[in-house]
């Protein structure tokens, strides 16, 4: 059974081109045998017209083309014969080989192989003769010939459709890859982008809220000063971010990127933003080897105490904020501590991205974080944000 299916164009311009040229030649009486049972001439054009319809159903049925093709074949033997009608059989076999089914790919070359190999036998026990060969090296080139042309044609098709999908298949892989890319270049520009400006925003926001709402001259004068410096310090990190990014942003980073000898002075700066606040912030550095890290570990580090210390800016009760560096083993320690309570004065609200991009820096070095609050010595309880960053190589893992 077969689906019938609108025939092709080159298919409809075979079955033309054929049936056209076998008429032309019967008419000018040009046959292929004499002496047969069915010796009137137009018994000629029944396998003719035969065969050209099949050849609508090349692609669509190419097996069942082929089998009422062979029938038509084998009845094309008993008349006058017709070039053209063998020319389109040997089509057909062509076709199944290179439209069928891939067992009947298979099979066919094998089956028509025989096939020639049995005639030729057969006539040489019948006539005798050399003549028998050339009955066998025509059956070979109507049956065997096109069957093996279609293998060919067929092997290379499905090769070019393989290498065809390969190429889509990297295609959509190096697209993936791409778009991985442009997510992690996004999320470290995220991380980036917050470390920097919240701790500033906050401390703007904290102290221009105070200057709003308390009516003292020298209150409102500390802090526009405080909100001046850090503005200026905000825009000055900005103009580095936007730099990075402009000259390529990951090759550019480790030259410009903030490192461990800056904490001084961001734990100065966040003394002087949380002052108002009733906030004491000091840096214990008890590394017995002070010398410097693997870039990434010491930019994770530096960002991870920035946010700590913006943490504590906005949420801390008043009392110590205490940043503590060590280096244990190959492992670079970073712990930071506030009092966890509710305070008086004016808070910035918070966004909780500053968590997830520590947790995000921690994870491309393999290191581990926790942050959470826990009983302190006097029945208080604080903050703490804990940090441990491996140092053997530094090397980010993606």
């Amino acid at each position: 059974m077969f689906s019938v299916t609108r025939p092709h164009r080159d298919d409809v311009i075979i079955a033309a081109v054929g049936l056209l040229g076998g008429v032309f030649l019967w008419l000018l009486g040009l046959h292929t045998q004499a002496g047969r049972p069915f010796d009137a001439p137009w018994v000629t054009l029944v396998p003719l017209s035969v065969l050209a319809g099949l050849e609508l159903l090349r692609r669509s049925a190419p097996q069942t083309a082929l089998i009422i093709g062979t029938l038509a074949l084998v009845s094309d033997q008993f008349t006058r014969g017709n070039l053209a009608s063998v020319l389109m059989f040997t089509d057909l076999v062509y076709a199944a080989v290179l439209y069928g089914t891939p067992a009947a790919a298979r099979r066919i070359p094998v089956t028509s192989f025989l096939i020639t190999v049995g005639v030729t036998i057969g006539f040489l026990a019948w006539f005798r003769n050399a003549e028998a060969l050339l009955i066998g090296i025509v059956t070979g080139l109507v049956s065997f010939a096109p069957a093996i042309t279609g293998v060919s044609v067929r092997n290379h098709r499905d090769a070019a459709e393989t290498a065809r999908l390969r190429a889509d298949q990297t295609a959509l892989l190096a697209e993936m890859d791409r778009a991985q890319a442009v997510v992690a270049e996004r999320s470290r520009m995220a991380r980036e982008l917050h470390d920097m400006v919240a701790n500033h925003l906050s401390a703007i926001a904290i102290h221009s809220t105070a200057a709003l709402s308390i009516d003292d001259p020298e209150t409102s004068r500390g802090a526009l000063g405080v909100i001046r410096e850090n503005s200026v310090a905000g825009l000055a990190e900005m103009r580095r971010l936007i730099g990075l990014l402009r000259q390529g942003g990951a090759d550019a980073e480790p030259s410009a990127a903030p490192t461990l000898k800056g904490l001084d002075a961001l734990v100065e700066q966040a003394r002087t933003n949380a002052a108002s606040s009733g906030l004491t912030c000091t840096l214990e550095d008890i590394r017995e080897e002070s010398g410097a890290l693997p870039a990434p570990v010491e930019l994770a580090a530096y960002r991870i105490v920035q946010e700590s210390l913006t943490n504590a800016l906005k949420h801390a009760a008043p009392g110590p904020v205490v940043v503590r560096l060590e280096l244990t083993g190959r492992v670079l320690v970073v712990d930071v501590t506030s009092v966890f309570g509710d305070r008086p004065g004016p808070r910035a609200p918070g966004s909780g991205a500053g968590l997830v991009g520590m947790r995000e820096r921690v994870t491309l070095l393999g290191g581990s974080i926790t942050a959470e609050a826990e009983p302190g010595a006097d029945g208080t309880k604080i903050w703490r944000v804990r940090a441990e960053l491996p140092v053997e190589d530094g090397v980010v893992r993606e």
